[in-house]
């Protein structure tokens, strides 16, 4: 895929390992070696896996790796939703992937007696660092299929009956034998030869969503991958904001989800590290403060928790999830975007000093040259408007704190990007769903979609030789399985990464090179706007 990358003019090396198809001169393959001499630990151990690698720019490789590509193509199925059943704890719950042995037993019971040919299945998973794993759940699955056509035939079959479900290729299950393929592509930057700069970008204002190739078109950049997570909904917030810890050029401008890992790298991709987070803030005028929320987000929305605790329904990091709390306080500052969000309560503006110029109610509007502001909802809107006098000067204070309480300081050439699960810590396998809020109580299929089976990742991490690590694995398709999250772990592992984090997947995982996106995005409209990405930078641009 996207061979023309590697044409005429380019530094390259091609690697054939495990198997991997042969140089032209030569019309058999080379035989099979173990997993463990230099392929990849993922699916079977004797599939064929080849690797080009080309020069970017002094100290920067890109290598594309394909494992299993001659692996024949799998079976699809239909997978139903399955109601509460008559005999599960809580018959009126929503429908679901995943559900109790006796609610999938039933259904698939009724799906026979309708001329299905239904099953219920065991859905079991693997531990991990702070999760025992084990059985997720019961699913239901109807037929077995050589096509995608013929497996929607039958779902659309289903829905005439009354039921929904999905057309579902078994590759992406995460089945440890599976034989592929998959499409991997690795930035590896060396800060040893590296003269240009690694930076995120967000775009022109905060708020709103751009491509990875957008934002890496704006900078000149010579390649990047897509970053954090971010808010996509409008009833969660303001769309493009992260959904975490953001500091951009030594700026601060979104608070940590507290507790979560985030990607830590600098200009010269020196010291690049996963580092654990809490946030803090507060105003102040005179000998009275008050604590801050949050920093440019839409008040009384806390985008996968990890707030303050009278955030509902959790304090705790909770993913996907949006916390609210209606008495907030949050700070704006210049590059949140052109106006402020608009709502009930109250908002001092500042101008460039920190000398209040209007306190307005309701909230929301454009802000002074350089100046910042602080909205306050439901109770706290009295509070700020009694503590803001117009012509004084009021205090914003906003840090991060690592995971021993110390305070985080951070240069202009600072960049730190929210994430999460970590993968791996100190060169183990340190995979953390349960505490970065990827196990929601009473929801398997939660975990059962975005952790246990196969989607596309976007991954970062540092090796041995301090070199900072960008991988993404195209997924959701037949010639690219996707990655589960200890597949991403075993990944990063199998290519030498001592500290490695998840960054946001699914539709949004993007690399772009040389103003093109080198892999394969999963959304149906293509290339997805994010909220910021991960650039790497010459020193000619």
């Amino acid at each position: 895929m996207n061979g023309r990358l590697f044409g005429a003019g380019a530094v390259f090396c091609a690697l054939a390992l495990v198997g991997a198809a042969p140089a032209p001169a030569s019309p058999s393959p080379a035989p099979p070696v173990p997993r463990h001499s230099g392929g990849l630990a993922l699916g079977a151990a004797d599939l064929s896996e080849t690797r080009t690698t080309r020069t970017l720019q002094p100290g920067v490789t890109l290598t594309r790796i394909v494992r299993g590509a001659d692996a024949p193509a799998m079976a699809w199925t239909v997978e139903v939703t399955i109601p509460g059943g008559a005999g599960s704890p809580d018959p009126d719950a929503p429908p679901t992937a995943l559900k109790d042995e006796s609610s999938a037993a039933e259904l698939a019971s009724g799906l026979r007696a309708d001329g299905f040919d239904a099953r219920s299945e065991k859905v079991t998973t693997a531990p991990t660092a702070d999760y025992a794993g084990g059985t997720l759940g019961w699913r239901v699955r109807v037929g077995t299929f050589p096509t995608e056509a013929a497996a929607t035939a039958e779902r659309t079959r289903l829905r005439a009956a009354g039921h929904t479900g999905s057309a579902w290729y078994t590759g992406w299950d995460g089945n440890a034998g599976d034989r592929g393929p998959w499409h991997v592509d690795v930035l590896t930057i060396d800060p040893k030869k590296f003269d240009g700069d690694l930076k995120a970008s967000y775009g022109p204002d905060l708020e709103n969503r751009e491509t990875t190739s957008a934002l890496a078109a704006a900078e000149g950049a010579s390649a990047g991958v897509n970053a954090g997570f971010f808010v996509l909904d409008p009833k969660a917030g303001a769309p493009g904001d992260p959904a975490g810890v953001g500091v951009y050029d030594g700026h601060l401008l979104s608070e940590a989800v507290n507790g979560r890992p985030g990607l830590v790298v600098h200009d010269s991709a020196r010291g690049t590290e996963v580092e654990r987070f809490t946030w803090r803030g507060s105003v102040r005028a005179g000998g009275t403060k008050l604590p801050l929320d949050g920093i440019d987000r839409v008040p009384g929305l806390i985008r996968n928790c990890g707030g303050t605790a009278d955030d509902t329904p959790t304090a705790r990091p909770l993913h996907d999830t949006t916390c609210t709390d209606p008495d907030e306080l949050v700070a704006f500052t210049p590059e949140f975007g052109k106006r402020t969000p608009k709502g009930d309560g109250a908002e001092a503006v500042l101008d460039r000093s920190g000398r209040v110029v209007e306190v307005r109610s309701p909230r929301g509007g454009a802000l002074p040259s350089g100046g910042r502001s602080v909205q306050a909802t439901g109770a706290y809107a009295a509070r700020l408007t009694a503590l803001a006098q117009v012509g004084q000067p009021l205090r914003i204070q906003s840090g991060l704190e690592d995971t021993k309480g110390r305070a985080v300081a951070a240069s202009r050439s600072t960049s730190i990007l929210n994430g999460g699960p970590e993968l791996v810590r100190d060169g183990r396998r340190h995979v953390t769903p349960a505490t970065d809020g990827m196990v929601q109580p009473g929801n398997p299929s939660f975990y059962y979609g975005w952790v246990h089976k196969r989607n596309p990742r976007t991954l970062a991490g540092t090796d041995a030789a301090g070199r900072t690590v960008l991988v993404t694995a195209d997924g959701r398709g037949t010639n690219s399985l996707g990655l589960s999250i200890n597949e991403s772990a075993d990944v990063a592992k199998s290519l030498g990464l001592r500290d490695a984090i998840n960054l946001d997947g699914g539709g949004s995982t993007t690399m772009v090179v040389d103003d093109r996106v080198i892999n394969d995005p999963s959304d149906a409209a293509g290339e997805r706007p994010v909220g910021d990405a991960l650039l790497v930078l010459s020193d000619t641009r």
